[in-house]
């Protein structure tokens, strides 16, 4: 959240791609669905977006879709934007979502189909990445955005989120998130951070 503000104020443009969605067919209320479709309008709105791409695949369900699907959504997005940096799951978080989608991704990194694609980089997700216990491999960053003068923003957007977000000690908290930025900013010497797993860089 905060490195996407810092995007903005530097002069990027910033694209989202949303690759599942909650819908009444798999058990959502009506209110629920309409609360969460408006959630997204107003943070695609605070971030300033130059496009959304929101394909509703079933929420926790991606295991039931093909691979070469998802391959042909993130490729069809890729042609649209040419997208130069990419933000992306941690591909070892415990929600199965997004072990599937870093998946998927992982299959599009070839310089020769998208030369554009100059650096990939794995986020942190409070809730998923951390209770990753059984697996050897844990969350090992080695690149660090200094988001102090952002860290704000990044609550108040997140706050949007009224059914995503819960009292401390829950993991989607505000005091977990400013703890989190200020632990991330203590390893790299920052107020506040957000920490990243790069996994490919090709410098033009």
């Amino acid at each position: 959240g905060g490195t996407l503000f810092r995007h903005k104020k530097e002069g990027d443009d910033l694209y989202w791609t949303i690759v599942t969605g909650i819908t009444e067919d798999i058990g959502w209320s009506k209110a629920n669905v309409k609360r969460r479709n408006y959630e997204i309008k107003d943070v695609s709105k605070k971030y300033g977006f130059s496009n959304v791409f929101n394909f509703c695949f079933p929420t926790t369900k991606l295991d039931t879709i093909p691979y070469s699907d998802l391959i042909q959504i993130i490729t069809e997005v890729y042609k649209k934007v040419e997208p130069e940096i990419i933000y992306m799951p941690y591909f070892n978080d415990v929600h199965t979502d997004h072990q599937i989608i870093a998946k998927a991704l992982n299959s599009t990194f070839k310089w020769f189909r998208y030369p554009y694609i100059e650096k990939v980089l794995m986020y942190e997700t409070p809730s998923e990445t951390e209770f990753s216990f059984i697996e050897k491999t844990i969350f090992n960053p080695n690149v660090f955005v200094n988001i102090s003068d952002y860290i704000d923003k990044k609550i108040e957007t997140m706050k949007i989120y009224e059914s995503e977000m819960g009292k401390f000690p829950f993991p989607r908290s505000e005091k977990t998130i400013r703890s989190l930025a200020g632990f991330r900013g203590s390893q790299s010497g920052y107020e506040a951070a957000e920490s990243f797993e790069l996994i490919f860089e090709r410098k033009r």
